[in-house]
């Protein structure tokens, strides 16, 4: 039984009136017969006859014609469902492409991240060595047409559509780019494209690395050591690993990846389930290759599977601080099994724990609570190596929490005065920070947001007639400012830019840097976290 699988977080489809009879039959119905008959529950030959005479009613007499291929899907769809767990189900041989695609992080197309603007498909970036990077795509262009088709009014769906296909096979764009009179023509060929797992790596405070890992695919844990050799060639003292909003992936790919930072014969992660085959010890492998190298990991409530497996490793081992705000809990492995032509079932097959023991699972499928008082109660108590004492309970709570999950009030009440005109309010802040690229205008990561900026912004709402209150848009005048800074940096300064600008701003990052900065190994990166402001909040929880 493979057990290196994705680990998703997928959600059953509906399964039909159909399969709900069937199961209501064979749950219910079919024990109530036997009650009459004998007292005791149905044999399954009982309930296999009870599914076929309900099957053969409803594919003779059911109002609908239903052909028996779609009464059998349907009751498949309706078991997989009655099992009550979010992770397991049926992928039709469309979904299992797209999930390798996932896990691979391999497709055929031409390598862009885009988004939707004034009903425009708008290039956010290229991916590095894609065919549209290659082909010199910038971060700005507004794709017109694609392949002699206008793209106005497409959803991003159909974008994505259209930008892959084959490899080899041919794609021409016309766009319009900032300062140029006329729209240009580019015609290149659609090619092997590898997203990458490590989105960024950078150095982001004098003798602070910086890695922002967004998958576990199966080039991840190489992906990871890469960029470590590239930061320490580049004077990296201390290290920030960014899981947030990291759903997970492979299991093997996050046991590699704490084993990059775990001493030999250390576990990493206890796996669990029914069968022989189910249950497996991880343990790392090699000798760290950094073993005095101050690590914080960053995570929030979608960091999930094999995400907080490497975070709960790290932290059972002290290796590590975890500074943000509690994981997900997603605390169990799948396995796919083919089914030939017809797809595979996607099947919960164990439980996974932390080297302390500590299940990832949460409770229920709300993903992670907010840690109040009542959570922390409720929570088991565990030492770590060193001593301290860790939540278990499901997911991982940080060592320092940091960032707010709610937005602030005056925030929240202008995007409840926003309403529908949401996507709109996006398209001016894009729409004045493509002025100010065409304005030539040279920005750094520190630009300050001005009154007459503010003001030149609510006039281009105005003209898209989105009615907001005045005294609305000014009391959230620091959230407005981030967001036009954040596009402004994006569009001018290029996706760098961005990037330094939103790290400036990011409370987690900045509570990591506190607690990485002058850091000499893993215990006191451990106990700065600890000590930290950003940790009265649970030591107070936990009086």
């Amino acid at each position: 039984m493979d057990f290196l699988r994705r680990l998703g977080g997928d959600h059953a489809n509906r399964t039909g009136l159909v399969a709900v009879v069937f199961l209501i039959a064979i749950v219910t119905g079919g024990a109530l017969v036997q009650r009459g008959a004998r007292g005791g529950p149905p044999t399954a030959y009982e309930a296999a006859r009870l599914y076929d005479n309900v099957k053969s009613h409803i594919a003779r007499e059911y109002v609908d014609s239903i052909g028996e291929d779609s009464l059998y899907r349907m009751s498949v769809d309706g078991m997989l469902r009655e099992l009550g767990d979010p992770y397991t189900r049926f992928l039709s041989s469309d979904r299992l492409a797209r999930l390798s695609e996932t896990t691979s992080g391999n497709y055929a197309g031409v390598g862009l991240q885009v988004d939707i603007r004034d009903g425009w498909i708008i290039v956010i970036a290229p991916l590095p060595g894609s065919p549209a990077d290659r082909a010199g795509l910038q971060t700005g262009d507004r794709i017109l047409e694609i392949n002699g088709k206008s793209t106005f009014n497409w959803t991003s769906e159909e974008a994505a559509r259209a930008l892959r296909g084959p490899e080899g096979s041919p794609v021409s764009l016309v766009v319009d780019r900032v300062n140029f009179e006329q729209p240009l023509t580019l015609r290149f060929t659609r090619g092997r494209v590898h997203q990458n797992a490590v989105r960024r790596s950078a150095m982001i405070a004098p003798g602070v690395g910086y890695i922002d890992l967004k998958v576990f695919t199966d080039s991840t844990a190489d992906e990871v050591e890469r960029a470590i050799r590239s930061l320490s060639a580049a004077g990296m003292k201390s290290l920030i690993l960014d899981l947030r909003v990291n759903p997970g992936g492979l299991l093997d790919q996050g046991v590699r990846v704490a084993d990059l930072f775990l001493d030999r014969g250390d576990p990493i992660v206890r796996i669990r389930g029914r069968t022989p085959a189910a249950n497996r010890d991880f343990t790392d492998s090699v000798a760290q290759s950094w073993p005095q190298l101050p690590l914080v990991v960053l995570v929030d409530s979608r960091s999930a599977s094999a995400a907080e497996i490497v975070a709960g490793a790290l932290q059972d081992h002290d290796r590590a601080a975890i500074v943000g705000r509690p994981t997900y809990g997603k605390g169990s492995a799948q396995t796919i099994f083919p089914m030939g032509s017809d797809g595979a079932v996607k099947l919960t097959t164990a439980k996974w724990y932390t080297p302390l023991g500590r299940s990832i699972a949460q409770p229920s499928e709300a993903g992670a609570p907010e840690l109040d008082e009542g959570e922390v109660r409720k929570r088991t108590r565990f030492r770590s190596r060193n001593g301290r004492t860790i939540l278990g309970g499901g997911g991982i709570v940080p060592d320092a929490l940091a960032g707010d999950t709610a937005d602030a009030p005056a925030a929240a009440e202008l995007m409840r005065a926003l309403g529908p005109d949401v996507r709109r309010f996006r398209d001016a802040v894009t729409d004045y920070a493509l002025a100010a690229k065409r304005s030539g205008r040279a920005v750094d990561s520190v630009f300050a947001v001005t009154q007459p900026m503010l003001a030149d912004l609510w006039n281009r709402m105005r003209q898209r007639a989105i009615d907001v209150p005045r005294i609305v848009y000014d009391d959230a005048a620091p959230y407005v400012s981030r967001v036009l800074a954040y596009e402004i940096a994006r569009y001018v300064a290029g996706p760098e830019g961005e990037f330094r600008r939103r790290a400036g701003d990011d409370p987690v990052i900045v509570a990591a840097l506190r607690a990485i900065s002058g850091a000499r190994d893993a215990r006191d990166v451990v106990q700065r976290a600890e000590s930290m402001g950003a940790a009265d909040e649970k030591a107070a929880l936990q009086e």
